[in-house]
């Protein structure tokens, strides 16, 4: 039988980058220990400069060029599906600012290469990051803190864009939100049990501000939102249910503030409002619990659709099913393509793909 040829495909994520890709080109490998195979593919999120004509120049091998500019999280998503379809066994996915070391690629995988680990997230260690203020550093632990608690894994930059996945993951993956992929797939993968390590990796001179975050307070407001809305579809129960009893204490101790005057004082007239307002949050603890017991099942419902998403997936990579707004690249760079009609042949699922047709 042919040995199967291991194939690491590194995506960029860009918008506008014309000016920085070639910086983070320079640094990606080529040839990386235990991949016969090492592509490059970059996600163009509807740029409006030359970063396309950029990333042919300096021989990126696959482009997904999508129609308009649809966030970071949509052109994570579309290169991860890209990716499946050339074949990749390992995906590695950076930033196209140039802040993360190339370099690292290596020790970025090792863990999936070992079998030790299906997603390793880049340690940035924050706290040596030379522009990062002293309060933007107590944020993001602070936030890291949060997202590990939500997520049950030990990831310590949980922010970190730096990734490798196996294939298996990525296949499971699927990212719903509109603003960042970084967040929703580490709590999504500890949900799912896949299993996360991660590694302490450098960091390259800043070249640009963040346009995610117009600023600090914008980063807390949305990173804070997006946190409390994903791990509330994945522990609707518990997230409301905790809120519910929260109301309901409240409401008790309200109660017994009537009953003392009622009892003690003989002043329960006066204190009427009282009553009234232990009743109101009563109701409301009990529309909390309701909300709870609805979101668990639309819970269970997200969980089916999310394992149906699965499936097809594998149907598609299995049919050879060409990846969408795709581009090739440099026709030049002496290494092989592989589309998503001949994908199946570099991962040996031509048989499975006949088979299903029959």
């Amino acid at each position: 039988m042919p040995t199967h040829r291991m194939k690491l495909i590194i995506q960029i994520p860009c918008f506008d980058e014309e000016q920085t890709l070639p910086l983070v080109l320079a640094d990606l490998p080529r040839r990386v220990e235990g991949f016969n195979v090492v592509e490059w593919l970059i996600i163009d999120d509807g740029s409006r400069d030359r970063t396309v004509e950029v990333a042919r120049e300096g021989g990126v091998d696959h482009i997904i060029r999508l129609t308009n500019n649809k966030g970071l999280a949509a052109g994570f998503q579309a290169g991860l599906d890209a990716c499946l379809k050339l074949g990749a066994d390992v995906i590695v996915n950076t930033d196209g600012d140039n802040q993360y070391c190339g370099q690292d690629i290596p020790k970025l995988v090792a863990p999936v290469l070992a079998g030790t680990a299906d997603m390793v997230v880049g340690d940035r260690e924050v706290q040596k990051i030379e522009h990062f203020s002293p309060l933007k550093v107590t944020l993001q632990k602070l936030g890291s803190w949060v997202v590990r608690q939500a997520s049950s894994t030990a990831v310590p930059d949980t922010t970190s864009g730096f990734r490798a996945y196996n294939r298996e993951a990525a296949i499971q993956l699927i990212v719903v939100s509109k603003f960042t992929y970084t967040l929703e797939t580490i709590i999504q993968a500890g949900k799912l049990l896949v299993a996360v390590d991660h590694v302490a990796i450098g960091t390259n001179a800043k070249t640009r501000e963040s346009r995610l975050f117009p600023s600090m307070w914008s980063y807390v407001r949305r990173n804070s939102v997006s946190i409390f809305r994903i791990y509330s579809q994945y522990e609707p129960l518990k997230v409301f249910m905790s809120a519910a009893a929260i109301v309901a204490a409240i409401a008790l101790v309200v109660w017994a503030r009537f009953a003392y005057f009622y009892i003690f004082e003989a002043e329960g007239k006066g204190h009427v409002q009282s009553l009234i307002l232990g009743a109101v949050l009563f109701n409301a603890a009990m529309v909390l619990a309701a909300l709870g017991v609805m979101g668990d099942l639309l819970a269970a419902q997200r969980t089916i659709a999310q394992r149906t998403f699965e499936r097809v997936r594998r149907i598609e990579l299995q049919l050879g099913i060409e990846p969408s707004h795709y581009e090739p690249g440099a026709k030049a760079t002496g290494h092989p393509k592989t589309t998503g009609a001949n994908a199946g042949a570099s991962t040996g699922k031509t048989e499975d793909r006949e088979a299903v047709r029959l």
